[in-house]
C-alpha cells in the first residue's frame, strides 16, 4: 500500500481496533461500560440542573462543581459514543481529521480538568485558611476568570499534539489497538520518528499533572498546618470534612490518568486489553463517581437533589 500524508483533504482512515484479543466479548464489555457512560451524564446533568435553577447555590463552591461536571461530560462523551459504536456495531474506522479531533479534545478537557481541581484546593485553602475574606477573595466574577484560564492555557497545551501527528508519515499500517485516539497510541503506527511526540506527551504530563498535583499538595499542606493549630476537635473534624469530598475526587482522576499515562510509556509488561481496559474507565468511572461524592459529602446539594427527585417521583 502506497503511503499517505496527514493532509487536510486526505481521505484515508484509521481503524481503532476497540479491546485487541476481547473482540469476541465486545458485546459484554459494552454493558458495564454503558451503564456507567448513562449513570455518569445522569449524575452530572442534574448537577447541573440543580445548581442552575437553585438561586441559594449560585456560589463559588456550586460554580466549580458546575465546572467539574462539565469536564466530566466532555470526558466521557469524548470517548464513549465511538467506543459503543465499535463495541456494537463493529463501526471501527475513523477519519484522520475526526481522530485529530477526538485527541485534541479528550486532551484539553482532562487538562481543564485538572485545572478546575487546582481551583477547588485554592477555594478549600481560602475557606479554611482565611475565611473572613473568603466572600471577598473568591467571589463568582473571579471563579468565572479562573474558569477561563484554566480553558485557556489547556487550550494552549494541547494543540501542539494534533499537529505533533500530523506532520507524522503513516505507511501501511493505520490500525490503532485502542478504543480511541489516544496521542502516543496514534504515534506508534506511525512509520516515521516519533521521538518528539514522546517527548511532547512526557512534558505535557509533568506540567499539567506533576505541576496541578505540587498545587493542590501545597495547598492542602497549608490546611492542614492551619488545622493543626486549632485546639477544638470538632473545628478539625469540620475543616476536614469540607476537604473530603475533594480529596476523594481529586484521588479517583489523578490516580487513573496517571496510571493510564505511565503504562502507555512504560508497561510493556501489562496486556494491552487490561491497560486499553483501564484506559476506558478512566473516562468512566471518575465521571460517574463525582456527582455521588459532592451528592453525599454535601448536606446542601444533598436535600435538593433529594428534593427535585422527589418531586420527579411522586409529582409535588
Amino acid at each position: 500500500m502506497a503511503a499517505f500524508n496527514l493532509t487536510p483533504s486526505d481521505p484515508s482512515t484509521f481503524i481503532l481496533m476497540g479491546i485487541p484479543g476481547l473482540e469476541a466479548a465486545h458485546l459484554w464489555i459494552s454493558i458495564p461500560f454503558c451503564m456507567f457512560f448513562f449513570i455518569g451524564l445522569l449524575g452530572n446533568f442534574m448537577v447541573l440542573f440543580v445548581v442552575g435553577k437553585e438561586q441559594t447555590l449560585h456560589k463559588p463552591m456550586y460554580l466549580l462543581l458546575c465546572m467539574l461536571a462539565l469536564t466530566d461530560i466532555g470526558k466521557s462523551t469524548s470517548v464513549m459514543p465511538k467506543t459503543l459504536c465499535i463495541f456494537w456495531f463493529n463501526l471501527k474506522s475513523i477519519t484522520v481529521g475526526g481522530c485529530l479531533t477526538q485527541s485534541f479534545f479528550l486532551h484539553t478537557v482532562s487538562a481543564m480538568q485538572s485545572a478546575v481541581l487546582v481551583t477547588m484546593a485554592f477555594d478549600r485553602y481560602v475557606a479554611i485558611c482565611n475565611p473572613l475574606r473568603y466572600a471577598t477573595i473568591l467571589t463568582n466574577a473571579r471563579i468565572a476568570k479562573l474558569g477561563l484560564v484554566g480553558l485557556t492555557r489547556a487550550i494552549l497545551i494541547m494543540l501542539p499534539g494534533p499537529l505533533l501527528l500530523r506532520r507524522l508519515p503513516f505507511c501501511a499500517n493505520r490500525i490503532i489497538p485502542h478504543t480511541y485516539c489516544e496521542h502516543i497510541a496514534v504515534a506508534k503506527i506511525s512509520c516515521g520518528d516519533i521521538t518528539i511526540n514522546r517527548i511532547y506527551g512526557l512534558v505535557l504530563g509533568f506540567v499539567v499533572i506533576g505541576l496541578d498535583l505540587m498545587l493542590i499538595v501545597l495547598s492542602y499542606s497549608l490546611i492542614i498546618r492551619v488545622v493543626l493549630r486549632i485546639s477544638s476537635k470538632k473545628v478539625h473534624q469540620k475543616a476536614l470534612n469540607t476537604c473530603t469530598a475533594h480529596i476523594c475526587v481529586m484521588l479517583t482522576s489523578y490516580a487513573s490518568s496517571l496510571f493510564s499515562n505511565l503504562t502507555h510509556r512504560f508497561g510493556q509488561g501489562i496486556a494491552p486489553h487490561i491497560h486499553i481496559i483501564l484506559a476506558n474507565l478512566y473516562f468512566l468511572v471518575p465521571p460517574m463517581l463525582n456527582p455521588i461524592i459532592y451528592g453525599v459529602k454535601n448536606k446542601e446539594l444533598r436535600d435538593i437533589v433529594g428534593k427535585y427527585i422527589w418531586v420527579i417521583i411522586w409529582g409535588h
